[in-house]
């Protein structure tokens, strides 16, 4: 494998970790809070899901002795995009994300753009983007044709699940793209203003 190669899977395998740090710091924030995991075996399936996909992507790519191709820019592209996803991801819901299913006690649905227009942006626009990212970057192939839809297999049990609590939680959650004005707190009341609104869906 050419040596630029391992090096940015080496980054990417670091900049995952910094992100799992961040969520247990958050998690442990939210709980002392009062919040409620939901799908906690889900998250477990998720996590082990997304180490065998890098672990399979690099001994693939250890294997396939992996150069450079245009593929790899492909690869780097969709992976630069990726991590600028989860940035702004970061940036809307600050403190409150994890990567687990946490509900806070006084949990708002964020009404921002970026939640508005795109239902789960941490998944369609950063974890999905991401993997193909990597594959590509190590010339994985078997990874990308085999593990991927194994693991969208976990992350459409995810969703699901997340589906479901935002509607217990949210009751006018059903409609994707809700007015900024016509948003209600979990008690089901008008909330004051969209200040009020900012927390949301993975």
């Amino acid at each position: 494998m050419h040596p630029l190669l391992l090096i940015l899977c080496i980054g990417a395998v670091l900049l995952r970790v910094g992100s799992v740090v961040v969520s247990k710091r958050n998690e442990k924030v939210l709980k002392a809070q009062g919040a409620r995991e939901y799908g906690r075996s889900t998250s477990h399936l998720l996590a082990a899901a997304h180490t065998l996909f890098y672990g399979g992507a690099l001994l693939e790519g250890l294997w396939r002795r992996t150069q450079p191709t245009p593929w790899t820019t492909v690869g780097l592209v969709l992976y630069a995009l990726a991590i600028l996803a989860l940035v702004l991801v970061w940036r809307e819901l600050q403190g409150l994300w994890t990567v687990k299913l946490l509900m806070a006690s006084d949990h708002r649905l964020n009404q921002s753009a970026l939640f508005r227009w795109v239902r789960h942006p941490n998944y369609f626009l950063n974890i999905i983007p991401e993997l193909v990212g990597l594959a590509l970057i190590m010339g994985a192939w078997l990874v990308l044709v085999v593990g991927l839809p194994l693991y969208l297999l976990v992350l459409r049990r995810r969703i699901a699940q997340e589906e479901q609590v935002m509607r217990e939680y949210f009751p006018h959650y059903v409609t994707l793209r809700v007015p900024p004005r016509a948003q209600k707190t979990p008690r089901g009341q008008p909330s004051s203003s969209r200040q009020d609104d900012d927390s949301g869906t993975h």
